[in-house]
């Protein structure tokens, strides 16, 4: 198969475009388009056959449920039952990096809700994103538009690095603006549970709805195992680079000292290293092949928007090895810290 790449303009996508990739999803076919998060791979939500080859073409496991996006609230009270009056004050958000889990209509197919009695809707804040839901005038199942295990695609190249030749069209629309998907939380439960941190903070989530917990896997710095998973992001291993990582956490100071040991640990076994650094500690460190700055500890949203170029990154340049600093689990960092963390597969040294 072909790929197609159409270059799109972000704030005012051309409409034979968005008609184009319309048509590809409304015939079963795959569209991987920009969000304000991250590149989704889009498919007809309500067609089992179409969804089934969005986990085919990802290499999926098929109990990792799909986020349904949609271009209209209204959509919700057809796609979802039993909707709690949190999810009004919720959808206010909308558009926005924020995914509610609701009990899901008999309409969306098992292949859809990773065979759970639940559903994942979202409605992004993307002006290329919402015309194509709207055009194609079905709701569109998108996980992020990469190889499953893989760091998300912030970029129609990182996309084609990994999909190119499995799915029919690519819509370029440049860089994503946050860098790490939606939060999702769960209004199944008794109280509103985050299940993954995202692009809306747990701080502005509690501002609105005050009781709200977060899920222990949201925050564990160790593997949590569950039985099934209602979010993506919880249970399969997630947003990986080839390279083993390594993630050090601690008081900074103690951080520096303990990452510097360890490049001189594995530069004396031959191994090329790269650390992941921040704007304040970028020059700390010497003898590694590579540093590169996550960006600023003091601006966790510069953090999101460059973690998953800067892993595919040490990737490209060959290091064997990343060590990456642990930052402060407060705003985006949590959610930072939360790919970091699954990434590295808890692969974590506290530094004293």
């Amino acid at each position: 198969m072909k790929t197609i790449i159409l270059k799109v303009n972000a704030d005012r996508p051309e409409k034979s475009k968005i008609r184009a990739a319309a048509k590809i999803i409304r015939e079963g076919g795959l569209v991987a388009f920009p969000t304000e998060t991250v590149y989704g791979l889009g498919a007809n939500a309500l067609d089992p056959k179409a969804v089934r080859r969005i986990f085919a073409a990802k290499k999926r496991p098929l109990d990792n449920p799909l986020i349904i996006h949609i271009a209209d609230k209204a959509d919700v009270y057809w796609l979802a039952d039993k909707i709690p009056k949190d999810a009004d004050k919720l959808m206010d958000l909308w558009p926005g990096p924020l995914t509610l889990v609701l009990k899901a209509s008999d309409i969306i197919p098992k292949e859809t809700r990773g065979g759970l009695s639940t559903v994942a809707i979202r409605m992004p804040n993307h002006k290329v994103a919402l015309a194509l839901i709207r055009e194609s005038e079905v709701p569109i199942a998108a996980p992020s538009a990469n190889l499953a295990g893989r760091p998300s695609p912030t970029t129609a190249e990182h996309v084609k690095q990994d999909l190119d030749g499995k799915i029919e069209m690519i819509l370029d629309a440049g860089p994503t603006r946050i860098g790490v998907e939606s939060t999702v939380i769960d209004l199944t439960s008794e109280s509103p549970q985050i299940l993954r941190p995202g692009g809306l903070t747990y701080e502005e989530l509690k501002r609105i709805l005050g009781d709200v917990r977060l899920h222990p896997s949201a925050i564990a710095d160790r593997r949590v195992n569950l039985k099934y998973a209602p979010s993506p992001g919880m249970r399969h291993k997630h947003y990986s680079p080839e390279a083993q990582l390594i993630i050090v956490e601690g008081e900074l100071n103690a951080m520096i000292n303990k990452i510097q040991e360890l490049v001189g640990l594995y530069r004396g076994k031959g191994r090329r290293v790269g650390i992941l650094a921040t704007d304040e500690t970028q020059r700390s460190y010497h003898g590694a092949y590579v540093v590169k700055s996550l960006g600023s500890r003091e601006d966790p949203s510069s953090m999101a928007r460059n973690l998953f170029k800067l892993l595919r990154e040490f990737d490209e340049e060959k290091v064997d090895i990343i060590i990456a600093e642990g930052v402060p689990m407060k705003s985006l960092g949590l959610a930072v810290m939360n790919r970091l963390r699954k990434a590295s597969g808890f692969n974590i040294v506290k530094a004293n």
